[in-house]
């Protein structure tokens, strides 16, 4: 059983829990163990669940709830609450802005069930005859809403691949010869759908059993032979890239590769995560297919990760630990700062006390390095979040916003630029603040941003959470076009969270991107410069 899967039952039961107006602090708590769950480093099975009394915030009625998912498939008391739900009020919950309680009053008082009666409503502006709705409050539901409507039958590809990952262990288990393709296998950053080429026929049961794992469809191309170069070539690539590069001018022929079928149609060959439309990948920077991008080996080390000084799992040397059991050579700690209240943010006194812990973790270290960092809220201002006097001590500063996101395009970006031009910044994080099927990102001009990067030498962010993604792939290409550094950073917030960055290098290698534009396929020495903008 998947942690994730887990965790997602218990977010499922708390805002269900909520929902129903249950006793809040029993809901803190299941809601607590989702994300305890969900960031821990070992898989939970039958054998080792136990194992969960001994972390904090895991008490004998959380155990017993995950015993329950292990060996009945579900909770029991999540059951009964969903019967006792429409599944169209449950639905309203994964609307980004509606929390259980707003649901509850829009339930309740406007006898409102589906999304489609939602944008009705508020379209009409009966959202604010409710008590807590401003108008400010009805529009943004309203926007979160269509927006929830035209994404909903998809997944962020960590998510994907995560449930490809037990369809493949369930076809494993069946002798079931398989291969990945479509979107999947273009490391498209959302997923419509998932499919297999397969060379023999699936028992209903077990299609039956897969398409009850995935919220997405599960589509299987048959083919009589193994290795099928023309198929998997075919259900590869878009359709815009088939159509550009004149795929129905072939004729079915058993090429023994792709490369052969390239070779046919006169063609350079394209990698897979590349094979979008050509309009698409030549739109902002006219530049070559790459044949060489980025792999995961090519990352030396890992910046912006979270510790328990903030909103993170576990604590510095538990995440330098981490890092080093993977192989890394050094780790950049980057907490929240002191304006970021909801995560705990540090004030300077609590910084000063970290930057002193990894000064100690460092002089007893050898052959691994922790950098000394910060993640500072960009302020409305665009100023960053502390004094100069405080950011002289740190290696480097990730400059995020994490507020006041109503801005105009011009707004916006007039204010990242003044974090850019800041001389303690040195790398810009998640461009856009955007949540993948969640929530869209302001607006921003990129091309003025990218450039002022340049002028600046400031990093870019390649944000490897799967819900973000963000510097969007498509703009990579003109990063590199104008010598901007990208950093590929996972945003953890635990050890294994680490272990996202595959997804960013996944999107670099989608954009074409090679190791020499990444500042983390450097050596410690070599990120030093970075930081000293000397390269």
């Amino acid at each position: 059983m998947n942690n994730l899967i887990i965790a997602e039952q218990f977010h499922r039961l708390s805002k269900l829990m909520e929902l129903h107006q249950e006793n809040p602090f029993k809901v803190k708590a299941i809601s607590n163990a989702a994300s305890i769950i969900e960031k821990l480093n070992q898989d939970i099975n039958e054998h080792n669940y136990k194992d969960l009394a001994t972390v904090k915030g895991i008490g004998k009625n959380i155990l017993e709830k995950v015993y329950e998912i292990l060996s009945l498939g579900k909770i029991k008391e999540l059951e009964i609450l969903e019967k006792n739900t429409p599944k169209s009020v449950i639905e309203l919950l994964n609307i980004k802005g509606l929390g259980a309680s707003k649901v509850y009053k829009i339930w309740k008082n406007l006898n409102i069930e589906h999304v489609e009666q939602l944008i009705d409503a508020a379209e009409k502006n009966k959202l604010i005859e409710l008590k807590g709705f401003s108008e400010k409050t009805q529009q943004s539901i309203l926007e979160n809403a269509r927006f929830y409507l035209q994404n909903k039958n998809k997944l962020q590809l960590g998510h994907a691949l995560s449930v490809v990952h037990i369809i493949q262990n369930i076809l494993n288990e069946n002798k079931i010869d398989h291969q990945i393709t479509g979107e999947v296998r273009r490391q498209c950053e959302t997923i419509t759908k998932i499919e297999f080429i397969v060379h023999q026929s699936i028992p209903d049961e077990i299609t039956e059993q897969i398409h009850k794992i995935s919220s997405v469809p599960v589509i299987f191309h048959y083919t009589k032979k193994a290795n099928d170069s023309y198929i998997l070539f075919q259900t590869t690539g878009s359709k815009e890239f088939l159509n550009e590069i004149g795929f129905s001018t072939l004729h079915r022929n058993n090429y023994k590769s792709e490369e052969e079928i390239f070779q046919e149609l006169n063609c350079p060959f394209v990698l897979p995560p590349q094979r979008e439309s050509i309009h698409e990948y030549y739109l902002i920077s006219k530049q070559d297919y790459s044949e060489n991008p980025i792999e995961i080996k090519d990352i030396k080390g890992i910046l912006h990760c979270h510790t328990a000084y903030s909103d993170g799992l576990h604590t510095v040397k538990e995440m330098a630990d981490f890092c080093k059991q993977e192989n890394y050579q050094y780790l950049g700690i980057c907490d929240h700062s002191q304006s970021a209240k909801y995560a705990n943010g540090l004030e300077p006194e609590r910084l000063l006390k970290q930057i002193e812990e990894i000064d100690k973790y460092n002089q007893n270290s050898k052959n691994f390095k922790i950098f000394k960092g910060i993640e500072s809220d960009i302020l409305k201002d665009g100023s960053l979040d502390y004094e100069p006097s405080i950011l002289k001590q740190l290696d480097f500063v990730v400059a995020s916003v994490h507020s006041h996101f109503d801005m105009t395009e011009k707004q916006a970006t007039d204010r990242i630029i003044k974090a850019i031009e800041n001389p303690y910044t040195t790398i810009l994080g998640h461009l856009t603040g955007r949540l993948l099927l969640i929530r869209k990102g302001y607006p921003v001009n990129h091309k003025k941003i990218i450039d002022a990067c340049a002028e600046n030498k400031v990093v870019i962010e390649l944000n490897a959470n799967t819900y973000r993604l963000d510097i969007d792939w498509r703009w990579l290409k003109y990063c590199c076009a104008k010598n901007v550094k990208i950093a590929i950073n996972p945003d953890a917030h635990s050890t294994t969270a680490i272990r996202d960055v595959l997804y960013g290098v996944m999107v670099a290698q989608k954009a074409g991107v090679e190791k020499e534009h990444i500042i983390n396929t450097y050596p410690a020495e070599k990120i030093y410069k970075v930081f000293h903008k000397e390269i």
